[in-house]
């Protein structure tokens, strides 16, 4: 098996050399270059031809957001922002992933070269996923663009959806397409502390209702997407409340979308319409099969526009998804379901 060939991109020398050496201590991974700035690593992708590109935001000259959004537009490849997810870095961060980021890691406060070591695991991760990351989803299907997504409700209806790699452009573009009038939305995206409630503001702007990170006690009501918030699993109660715990990570994660799924496969049954977005491992598929097991309808986003398909792969491999789709044929989808 050929080893990933890494560019790492970072103003500090002594982050380059951390990142180098946590890479190439996997013998899947290849450091074959480091830049010091945006405006270097424009220059060397095109002469190195890497795999996959770490990248750092706040950089001299060209910072990382300008410089994830050129490479998407010169020489694509998959890019992990390399974050220390301050609230301005975070905020950056999610720009840079609707710029085309595959994904992203965050820096430990504290000495790097002893905290980063924390994130080791996790950046090998999403640097072996963005790999195999596919580059070709943003392209559009402008005869699916065309179609008006249905405007009412004939039906009782709650979704849940999960998404995690490529994730936060794909439930962007979900609920910014759904009309004003929706059902309660559940949504999980594996998200690091902090920024789930960015990712819920900015939602908050871009949709036609309400979306907010959920909190303990929140009511599951209409007009209103709720984000479960990072290091919470979030579940339905019986009064149709949300109730957040830490309880163990599930499938690796916390939220994880198996526990919000299965809640909500209890309380709603029937009711439910459940969807799986771009992102790796397996988290939805228990979930998935609960749902369509108590009637409810269930949709998978398809390959080609999945970033990653690992979850959507594994759902649908659960023999319990009704409708794969083209991400751009998914708010049109949810909202006819509601009026079958």
């Amino acid at each position: 098996m050929n080893q990933i060939k890494v560019l790492v991109v970072d103003d500090s020398l002594l982050m380059q050399k951390v990142l180098t050496d946590l890479l190439q201590a996997d013998p899947q991974i290849s450091v074959i270059g480091t830049a010091k700035d945006g405006e270097e690593a424009l220059k060397k992708i095109p002469r190195l031809h890497p795999d996959v590109v770490t990248l750092d935001i706040e950089m001299p000259r060209m910072n990382g957001l300008t410089a994830v959004r050129k490479i998407m537009e010169k020489t694509p490849v998959p890019v992990v922002m390399i974050s220390a997810l301050t609230q301005r870095e975070a905020q950056l961060t999610l720009k840079a992933l609707e710029f085309g980021a595959v994904d992203y890691v965050p820096k430990p406060r504290g000495q790097i070269s002893l905290n980063m070591n924390s994130v080791e695991e996790e950046l090998l991760t999403k640097v072996k996923t963005a790999a195999s990351a596919n580059l070709t989803r943003a392209k559009r299907e402008p005869e699916l663009q065309e179609k008006e997504t249905p405007t009412t409700r004939t039906k009782d209806n709650v979704v849940v959806l999960a998404a995690s790699t490529g994730g936060p452009p794909a439930v962007t573009h979900v609920l910014s397409h759904l009309p004003s009038k929706i059902p309660p939305i559940l949504v999980v995206q594996h998200m690091s502390k902090g920024v789930t409630k960015l990712f819920a503001e900015g939602l908050n702007q871009k949709c036609k209702f309400k979306v907010k990170e959920a909190k303990e006690g929140d009511f599951v009501q209409e007009d209103l997407a709720l984000i479960a918030p990072a290091g919470f699993h979030m579940v339905v109660t019986k009064k149709g409340r949300i109730s957040l715990n830490q309880d163990p990570l599930v499938n690796y994660v916390r939220p994880a979308a198996d526990v919000m799924m299965l809640s909500a496969a209890d309380v709603y049954g029937s009711k439910n319409i459940g969807v799986v977005l771009t992102g790796m491992g397996s988290d939805g598929a228990k979930g998935i099969r609960a749902i369509k097991e108590k009637g409810g309808t269930t949709i998978a986003q398809n390959q080609e526009t999945s970033v990653v398909f690992g979850m959507p792969k594994v759902a649908i491999q659960t023999g319990c998804v009704d409708i794969i789709a083209p991400l751009e044929r998914i708010p049109r989808e949810i909202m006819a379901t509601c009026e079958e």
